[in-house]
């Protein structure tokens, strides 16, 4: 006979918590899933939902000792929201790269004043931003990397179980600087060949400029840059989402290696 007393004790009920607390820092943090469109009840019920499937998993699996106070059980559940969040927040820093190199070269588009509501972020950015954001999206879900999101927490659940010891040795701490400080080549990788093009065509107007006094350089090249930005965004969308899912699967390999 089913025991329901079992079920809603108190060592399960802080079990499940510690799942639901879990899976709520990846939302918090993940790409997609961390966006501004969707609600946080939305967050709030999917990670309820996951973490009652997990649970039957987690509980076979784990030795969680139940906390005899409430600083060591917030103590846990702090540590459960960090672990979901970093996992989410590595996988996140692909979209902040990709969007700090966009960002770049809208700047010398002459476009940085062409502010828009992002959506995925809540704030204000460049429309095309919001285009190469909405670009690596797809790519994004194309390659199935939304499941590896749910493959890494529920992995995460053996390599760190429920009341784990945090040991940030010094090989996991390079890991996690060496892909956060990727964040800076991800932009590099993106914005170099449409920035380049931009500041050869500057450097060319700069000579114009210097042949020709009387022409009036600022007229010409505002919207020269504009239209040939917007040209070599769209030359460049297809190899930008080929180097956009090498990017996601390389980052894919390597946090694998810390969760």
């Amino acid at each position: 006979m089913f025991n329901l007393d079992v079920l809603f004790s108190v060592s399960n009920i802080i079990l499940f918590m510690a799942i639901f607390t879990r899976l709520s820092g990846l939302f918090a943090s993940a790409p997609l899933f961390s966006t501004y469109p969707i609600p946080a009840q939305v967050k709030v019920w999917l990670s309820a939902a996951i973490a009652f499937i997990l649970f039957p998993i987690v509980q076979l699996s784990t030795n969680f000792v139940t906390p005899n106070s409430v600083p060591a059980l917030s103590l846990i559940l702090f540590k459960e929201y960090l672990i979901g969040y970093a996992i989410g927040f590595c996988a996140n820093i692909i979209f902040v790269g990709i969007e700090l190199g966009v960002n770049t070269f809208t700047v010398q588009m002459g476009l940085s004043a062409d502010q828009a509501l992002n959506p995925t972020s809540g704030g204000n950015s460049p429309v095309i931003t919001q285009a190469f954001t909405y670009l690596a999206s797809m790519v994004f879900i194309g390659l199935g990397a939304h499941q590896w999101l749910f493959s890494a927490i529920y992995n995460s659940f053996k390599s760190m179980p429920i009341g784990y010891v945090m040991n940030f040795s010094p090989g996991v701490v390079d890991q996690i600087v060496i892909i956060t400080s990727q964040l800076f080549s991800v932009g590099l990788g993106v914005a170099l060949p449409i920035f380049g093009i931009l500041f050869i065509t500057d450097v060319l107007l700069g000579f114009t400029s210097k042949m020709m006094p009387q022409m009036n350089i600022f007229m010409v090249s505002l919207p020269l840059k504009i239209y040939l930005g917007l040209l070599l965004s769209l030359m460049f969308m297809r190899p930008m989402a080929e180097h956009m899912a090498v990017i996601i699967e390389q980052f894919v390999t390597k946090i694998a290696t810390i969760f």
